[in-house]
């Protein structure tokens, strides 16, 4: 996901194969290249139910239910085509994870020699010149046009930057961050919920979705109004009006798409002159109503935005109530992919994801995690130790599943139920591993206490006790829920 590179994953067949479906969830909900080589039995008995040792009669629906195709490899013969095939879907848009299964007996037999083996090519869906026409007169008509970009746009930066420079206002998703630069004045960058950018929507005469699935957790479940017309740009056909109707979907590549579209605009669209100012308000209100939240953790957010963009450093996020309150939004990335959250949802993966975003880069990646999370992930920790990853641990540790507590006090009259933890000792699990640990109890030792770190060689890792330092200054109850209201 950083490197923008196809990853490679091996796994053994059934038990271990599936201890890839949550790392491979949250690679298809992001969109990750990534190539899956499983295994399965023999060819004699695949898909029979026979029994033979590691038999997973259903594996392949397994498989393709968390990845965006399968393709088993049934003869040796085959071997080069159904490679070409998995490589060309992991890397086509919409790109995600390809799952490539192939029997024991096969890997052991001889492939026949091949008098050249070629890498696939990505292939990139390219709209109707229709379709850019009618969408490039809805632009025309607009006196407010407002670019709505998610991680789809990723590898469009240079075209939804000179989309701005022509007129348009930007906002982004939570993946989409840094398509446009994050300190453009226009860009209300992933503030995309706050009552000010609703404000700004109600004032927009027109909306382009580039790449994004408008995420119920960022639409509030999609009841948040967004501006009309509303016209859609993605490289999956199906994604076309799901989940807001749209008066124009155009089917194609980011880039490709918006290249075609510039070509039909004039230099300067002849939009509101006031829009850019109202723009960068929105931003600044915004970000002055998150740092009214934070309490005593506005000098930890402070301290890492201004090393993660500064230094271009990969800004990784566990999913943690720091996360989602600044990590999210607050601390800017320098460029796209160097924003990785779990945008699944899966608590656990930031350990993890940690060390891939390091050992991806020639710089030192950031890592924010929680103490609950961590917990499900901790044995990685040895790997960051194993493969000395550049890395930094934030560890805010309140010694609870924060977000499940806060929102069993804002839904069920505060019923604790498995929200506490038994939270380790981590500067003695640190210690047996090898990892460098510093414990903060006051917040003002943090910066300092980062910059160390970021100088220090291999992984390293600071933990806050948030229990010492005290609450943020305005509770966390989790994302918009759906029908889910208060419990009697």
């Amino acid at each position: 996901r950083v490197s923008g590179k196809m990853g490679v994953v091996f796994t053994s067949t059934g038990t271990a194969a599936g201890n890839a479906a949550g790392a491979q969830v949250e690679a298809l909900t992001a969109g990750t290249s990534l190539l899956h080589i499983t295994s399965t039995v023999d060819v004699a008995f695949a898909d029979r139910d026979r029994a033979p040792i590691h038999d997973v009669p259903r594996q392949p629906e397994m498989l393709k239910g968390i990845s965006k195709a399968y393709v088993r490899m049934w003869s040796a013969g085959g071997a080069i085509g159904a490679l070409t095939a998995a490589v060309s879907a992991a890397i086509s848009a919409p790109a995600g994870p390809v799952s490539l299964e192939i029997p024991v007996d096969v890997q052991r037999t001889p492939m026949p020699a091949a008098s050249a083996v070629f890498a696939p090519v990505p292939q990139r869906p390219a709209a109707s010149e229709a379709a850019l026409d009618a969408l490039a007169a809805m632009i025309l008509s607009a006196r407010r046009p407002m670019l709505w970009l998610g991680g789809g746009a990723r590898g469009a930066e240079a075209e939804a930057e000179e989309l701005v420079r022509r007129g348009f206002a930007a906002v982004t998703s939570t993946q989409g961050r840094g398509v446009v630069a994050e300190d453009n004045p226009a860009n209300l960058g992933a503030f995309n919920m706050t009552p000010e950018a609703q404000a700004l929507y109600l004032r927009s005469d027109f909306m382009l979705v580039v790449g994004s699935r408008l995420r119920g957790n960022e639409t509030l479940n999609n009841k948040m109004r967004l501006p009309r017309p509303l016209a859609q740009i993605d490289a999956e056909p199906s994604q076309g009006g799901r989940n807001y109707p749209v008066d124009l979907f155009v089917h194609g590549d980011a880039a490709v798409t918006l290249r075609g579209l510039l070509a039909r605009l004039p230099e300067t669209l002849d939009v509101d002159p006031n829009m850019a100012f109202e723009v960068a308000t929105a931003r600044a209100q915004s970000e002055g109503a998150l740092r009214s939240r934070l309490g005593p953790y506005e000098a930890v957010a402070e301290a890492l935005t201004e090393r993660v963009s500064a230094g271009r450093l990969p800004w990784v996020r566990d999913v943690t109530i720091s996360n989602s309150t600044f990590g999210n939004r607050y601390v800017r990335v320098a460029e796209p992919r160097l924003g990785v959250h779990a945008l699944g949802g899966g608590i656990g993966q930031g350990v993890a994801m940690g060390i891939g975003a390091a050992l991806a880069t020639d710089t030192k990646a950031v890592v924010l995690l929680g103490d609950g999370g961590t917990q499900l992930g901790i044995a990685e920790m040895i790997t960051a130790v194993e493969e000395n990853a550049p890395l930094v641990y934030v560890l805010m540790n309140d010694k609870a599943y924060g977000v499940i507590r806060n929102i069993q006090d804002a839904q069920y009259d505060s019923r604790y139920h498995y929200s506490a933890l038994h939270t380790p000792d981590f500067a003695a699990h640190c210690a047996a591993i090898g990892l460098p640990h510093r414990v903060i109890r006051d917040v003002d030792d943090f910066a300092g206490a980062l910059d160390a770190a970021l100088a220090a060689e291999g992984p390293q890792l600071i933990e806050i006790d948030m229990i010492a330092i005290g609450p943020f200054a305005e509770s966390f109850a989790g994302p918009p829920a759906g029908a889910a209201g208060k419990v009697a």
